[in-house]
Parts: structure tokens; sequence; C-alpha cells
């Protein structure tokens, strides 16, 4: 059917959520905490490691006192700080104070090799990098090099063990009060970087992708906020942080999201399916972000019947395809939990489609699909070679239009800026079958157009 101007016709795919108001002119850090009164004194970070928790007040707190350290070292708005780090309280607590200071956080694996590191570090600008003794060779050139020296902090040292190290504890121990004050509320724009994550499933090379605080906003109100929230997490949940939070993810859907709604974050470094099946029922873990190597552990493990699964109500899927038969797998041997999935990127601040079984007031779905577009965004799909919008049951490109995209991508040579109409071309082919479900199809390369 034709438009009306004799154009082709625009197929618009959107939310059966209403949309909702969001808070876009906070900075992260304000929104995150925005609610915190009402679970100050709830745990906030629980390492599983140690058993150490911290409250939601005191993770406020200390990473206040963490940006007055950083602001000491000489970090500003503006600057970028890198978190070569497995997943710890102390990546929590950096990344916040970086968003207070208005600098940036660009995550890195901490098991690349020196080169990647070395290559990240310079590409993203970083002037700090916060990492474990564990990965100090690795970041030795950068630390004592004559063309770039980075300041190196440690989390878990008394003695660095670089020359001219600093012990991440220095941060906290050795800021004054008035040091504090002195830093004061810095003026953050909605538009300023606060993430810099690499992605590495783009053409070429691994980019530096732009996350603002706008956009960053944006993808954790899609997810948790409203009356019927498309991911129904509780303040009284006790979320499982396995899935490294280097990856946008984690960083986005479980550290973010579960910030912004005062849950509990349970902190794990490694995958084991018996040490995950006791610490569920040992810490009562109701919502598990996962990907699908650990949904098949679980489905497979005859283990699971010798625990108490029942606290657990949800499990989200994403990073990979899950398969029908999967999923019926999973739910026969867990009937009582929620299982849905998740699609995204790096470039779209994380996820752009949900399950909508995950929502307050969840619905039916099907097995084997990623579920509907987030509320606040329109997505079409496109005809690669024409550009014509086309309808449900073809084939084509996704087209994604929120305020939750990347800002840039940041290389060495450019910024390549995504237009002011918020529209991201994916280069992603999905084949929508109903409505308001979108299903895996292939997968190619991405890239920006106007």
């Amino acid at each position: 059917m034709a438009a009306a101007d004799g154009s082709s016709p625009e197929f618009l795919f959107r939310s059966k959520l209403p949309e909702i108001p969001i808070s876009t002119h906070l900075p992260l850090h304000t929104y995150c905490f925005e609610n915190i009164s009402e679970f100050k004194q709830r745990p906030c970070l629980i390492n599983a490691a140690t058993g150490h928790t911290y409250t939601y007040g005191e993770v406020q707190a200390i990473s206040r006192r963490v940006a007055a350290g950083l602001h000491k070292l000489g970090i500003g708005k503006g600057d970028v700080i890198m978190l070569l780090l497995q997943n710890t309280p102390e990546f929590v607590l950096a990344f916040l104070a970086a968003s207070y200071l208005g600098a940036a956080a660009t995550m890195a694996n901490p098991f690349f090799m020196p080169a990647e590191i070395a290559k990240q570090a310079v590409s993203s600008g970083a002037k700090v990098i916060i990492t474990q003794s564990a990965f100090a060779e690795k970041v030795k050139k950068l630390s004592q090099g004559s063309e770039m020296i980075i300041k190196v902090i440690f989390i878990d040292d008394d003695d660095p063990p670089t020359k001219g190290g600093y012990k991440f504890s220095s941060l906290i121990d050795d800021v004054a009060k008035e040091e504090e004050l002195e830093m004061g509320d810095v003026k953050i724009s909605p538009d300023d970087v606060v993430a810099l994550p690499y992605s590495s499933g783009t053409t070429g090379l691994p980019k530096g992708v732009m996350l603002t605080h706008k956009g960053s906003v944006t993808s954790v109100a899609q997810q948790v906020d409203g009356e019927n929230p498309h991911l129904y997490i509780r303040s009284d949940d006790v979320v499982l942080c396995l899935l490294p939070l280097f990856h946008i993810y984690s960083l986005n859907s479980i550290m973010m999201c579960s910030l912004r709604v005062g849950a509990a974050i349970l902190i794990v470094q490694k995958f084991d399916i018996n040490s995950l099946l006791e610490l569920v029922p040992k810490y009562k873990v109701t919502f598990a972000p996962v990907v699908p190597p650990i949904v098949l552990a679980i489905a497979k493990s005859p283990a699971v019947d010798h625990f108490d699964m029942s606290s657990l109500r949800m499990v989200l899927s994403g990073a990979a395809p899950l398969g029908k038969n999967l999923e019926d797998a999973f739910r026969a041997k867990l009937p009582h939990v929620i299982l849905g999935q998740g699609y995204g990127m790096t470039e779209a601040g994380s996820v752009m489609t949900m399950s909508l079984a995950f929502a307050k007031e969840g619905f039916g779905i099907k097995s084997g699909g990623c579920g509907t577009i987030m509320r606040n965004s329109e997505m079409k799909i496109v005809c690669p070679q024409t550009g014509v919008s086309l309808p449900r049951n073809r084939t084509g490109e996704i087209c994604i239009r929120s305020f939750q995209m990347m800002k840039a991508y940041v290389t060495n040579e450019c910024r390549l800026v995504i237009p002011k109409c918020n529209r991201f071309f994916t280069d992603q082919y999905r084949l929508p079958t109903r409505p308001h479900f979108i299903c895996f199809h292939v997968k190619v390369s991405i890239w920006a157009k106007p």
C-alpha cells in the first residue's frame, strides 16, 4: 500500500508498552541513586569471593571519595580512566567515581595481550589504569614508558608491584573531607561521554564506542522504569553478576539497572557450574543474566536437582541466540523460572529488544525469539539494496531510532558521529515474524548511515 504522497510506506515497529518520561537531563550517577533514600541501608555489592557486602549508602559515599582521590591525581571532566579488572566491587566504585567527575571509563578485558591493552589505552586517551596486581606486567610499559606515562592504580596489593604505582585504598583513605568538598559537583551535560567500551563486532578493528549520560540513562529507563517495567527487577532482588563488567551487557543490564532499582549485585569472577549452583541458594539469587553456554550447562547438569533453586525467578540470556530446543530443555529443568532472551549491541548502549515475559505484567512468548523492541524507541526493517521499509515476515536490515544510541566512534583517525536523528543502521538482519517479535536470522557487519 502506497503512502499518501506516493512514496513507499513506513512500517515502524514499537513496543507494546507505553512510552514513559525519562530523566535524560540527569547525570548517570544521579539517576542511578535518585531513589537511594528508599534503600540506603540495603545490600548493594556482595563480593562472592569474600562475602563482604557494601550497602547502597556505602557505595555512594565511597565512590565519591574515589572520585576525589582521582581528582587529586589530576583526573577531571573529559578525561578517561581505564578499568582493567575482573568483576570486583572496585570496578563499580571506580566507574561511578568517573561519572561523578564527568570523566569517562573505558573497559578492557584484563586477559588481553599487552599490545591490545596498550592500543586501547592510547586510542582512548586513558590517563589512569585501575587494575589488579596479577596484570601488572601487562601495563608496566605504559606506566614507565618514555612516550606516554599513564598512572596505574592497583586494587589488591599493599605494595604496588610496578614502580610509581598507586594503591586503590589510598584514593579513599588519603582523601580529606575538605578535598571531597573541593571536588564539588561537576557540571555535566547529557551529551558528555560516561562510558567508552570497545566494540569488536564492527567492520575492521575494534573502535571506542562513545556512550553518553543521556544514552545510558535512556537505556536503563527503557528496561526498569515505568509502572510496568519491561525488565521487572525489584529492590529486594539479588542479581547475579557473573558476566564480565567490561562487556556492555553486564555493565548496563546488570550493574546500571540494579543500581537504579536498589537490587543487590552478587559479584562473581569466574563461571563454574557447581559453584554457581551453590551460590544461588546461599545468596538467594533471584535474577540471573547469562549467556547461552551457561543456559546449556544448567539444562544438562544433573547436579541442578540437588540444589535449592527456588529463589531463582528470572533468567535472561543474551550476547548470542538461544535456540528453541535449548529454551525448552531449560524450562523442563527449572519450570518455575521465567526464561527469555534479549538482543543488543555496544553501539546501542546495550539492549534493543527483550522478551516481554520479564515485564511486571508479563506477556506470553514463544521459544526462540529475542523479544520486542524497547519502549521509547522505533525500529524498522529496510531492504539493504533499496532502503525501502519492509513489513513483517520480510528479511531486511534493522534500523533503530532512540536516544540510547552511541554518540560516535573513537578511532585514531576520526570520530564518526551518529546523525542527530538518532538513527542507526546495524547491518544486522532479522526476520520480524510477528508484529512485535523480532527473531534472529543472520549477522554481518555494522555501519552508521546519515
